[in-house]
């Protein structure tokens, strides 16, 4: 069995998606990772939170601005955490106050005015995302949407949004870890400027 235009498929719809992407959402991708580099400037931190594959960016992106994003630069460590990494947090917060609270209260003991924290949901409606924007929000803490499809619930939660424009899963995976990337390269650069003339 050959996979080789299922393969180029893949890769085709991937570059299309991008290709949209750029085109529609480049100047907020910008304006974010700006705002981004500008609140971890003034000491605040960054917070992401998402289920599954967004869960695992989550991890990732917070990996990149504690430790680095690239080897060659060698620079402090920015402040981030991703909410999907305690097991026994998760699991405590399921049990006793229930799945969709688990990321609100995360947000209740960490944000802090000045911080931000970034919802991922490729559909944009993720029950546990909207509450942790929504507590966010109580708490002075800036929010913004990494979000797919048409943005869903969350776009009108969120005070700022990235949405990738497709309705594919995999595709807006794909998109949210390039933003992702892109992002911590503007705060790398705008925190760093030193190491980058």
């Amino acid at each position: 069995m050959h996979f080789s235009s299922l393969i180029e498929q893949v890769v085709k719809d991937s570059i299309a998606t991008k290709e949209l992407l750029l085109e529609r959402q480049k100047q907020e991708i910008e304006r974010i990772g700006l705002l981004l580099a500008d609140r971890c400037k003034n000491g605040g931190k960054i917070l992401f939170c998402g289920n599954g594959g967004s869960a695992a960016d989550s991890q990732h992106l917070a990996a990149e601005l504690v430790i680095r994003l690239r080897g060659h630069i060698n620079r402090a460590a920015i402040p981030a955490m991703a909410l999907t990494v305690d097991p026994s947090i998760m699991t405590a917060g399921g049990n006793d106050i229930g799945f969709e609270n688990i990321f609100a209260r995360c947000v209740e003991a960490y944000g802090r005015p000045g911080d931000v924290l970034i919802g991922i949901s490729t559909s944009g409606n993720s029950e546990n995302v909207k509450r942790a924007i929504i507590q966010a929000k109580k708490q002075g803490v800036y929010t913004i949407g990494l979000l797919g499809g048409t943005g869903g619930t969350l776009i009108d939660d969120c005070e700022d949004a990235v949405i990738v424009p497709s309705s594919v899963t995999a595709r807006i995976q794909e998109s949210h870890i390039m933003i992702g990337h892109i992002w911590c390269e503007i705060i790398e650069e705008v925190l760093f400027p030193e190491l980058f003339q």
